[in-house]
């Protein structure tokens, strides 16, 4: 059943409050938007806190950002939502917030795209980092561009990340997957590194989106997510050569041998210097 209006600004302030909850945001960070029909968007406006919105804060603006309605004004980052509306007619909510773990990956210039967990798999595939662009600027959504289409979760380089779905809770869900995933590899990469599933079980995974209904745009989509073979390969796309010497992909003597790695403390570290110099009589 459609629902009215107001069910739709009760939904958005909703998400709102979940997303302050969740510390996704801070002070008046973040975006929200719902496609009401082929002309008008309702969307959060400019300087309000999304924890503590009203139903009646809310704007409507038209598919070029316009505003149309609503006391307050519109958000700078409006063309981000206009633009993937644009490209995805399928798309009917926009989510966009700085969950901190999804953006210090962003920020370290690392997509999210290891074949780890199987809901991720499934729901996401991967999400793909789009470069920087100056925030309320054309240059903010021209790096998306080529991603919108095929991707259902971008994250921002520098800024943060934006989820879209057929309903508002489901690009919310998108993000709170995304935030989720963000964590349990950085807690593997803490411990020594993540063990990337292979190939064989990764496609099984993706065959099994029709089983579970998901029509997820990823599909398809080349290392998407990268599986254990293409990390010891190399060809992991946009996995850090960090993780990847983690993850078998050591580097190699002149002799073309794999040399095995060691691991010190700082402490440890320290000694092993000062024994050298004293050896050298430089200490």
């Amino acid at each position: 059943m459609v629902k009215t209006e107001r069910e739709y600004r009760e939904d958005i302030c909703q998400v709102g409050r979940l997303v302050f909850q969740k510390g996704w945001v801070a002070a008046n960070d973040g975006n929200i938007t719902i496609r009401l029909d082929a002309e008008r968007i309702l969307a959060t406006p400019t300087g309000v806190c999304k924890g503590l919105m009203h139903v009646d804060d809310l704007i409507i603006v038209d598919m070029k950002g316009n505003k149309i309605s609503g006391r307050a004004e519109r958000t700078s980052e409006i063309a981000m939502h206009t633009t993937i509306y644009g490209l995805r007619p399928d798309i009917k909510a926009v989510v966009h917030a700085h969950p901190p773990v999804a953006t210090g990956f962003a920020t370290a210039g690392r997509q999210l795209n290891l074949g780890l967990l199987p809901e991720v798999i499934i729901g996401l595939g991967c999400v793909p980092l789009a470069d920087y662009g100056l925030p309320g600027t054309d240059a903010l959504t021209e790096p998306m561009l080529p991603l919108i289409p095929k991707f259902d979760a971008l994250m921002m380089a520098n800024h943060g990340a934006v989820c879209y779905g057929e309903d508002v809770f489901k690009a919310y869900f998108k993000m709170e997957t995304m935030e989720h995933f963000a964590r349990i590899q950085l807690v593997a990469e803490l411990l020594g590194g993540p063990k990337v599933l292979p190939r064989v079980e990764v496609d099984k995974l993706l065959d099994s989106r029709t089983r579970y209904g998901v029509k997820a745009k990823s599909a398809g989509e080349p290392n998407c997510p990268v599986a254990a073979e293409d990390v010891a390969s190399g060809s992991s796309c946009g996995v850090s050569s960090g993780l990847g010497n983690q993850l078998g992909n050591q580097p190699r003597s002149q002799s073309g041998k794999q040399e095995e790695h060691f691991y010190v403390s700082r402490s440890e570290l320290v000694q092993m210097v000062e024994d050298a110099l004293k050896a050298r009589g430089l200490a």
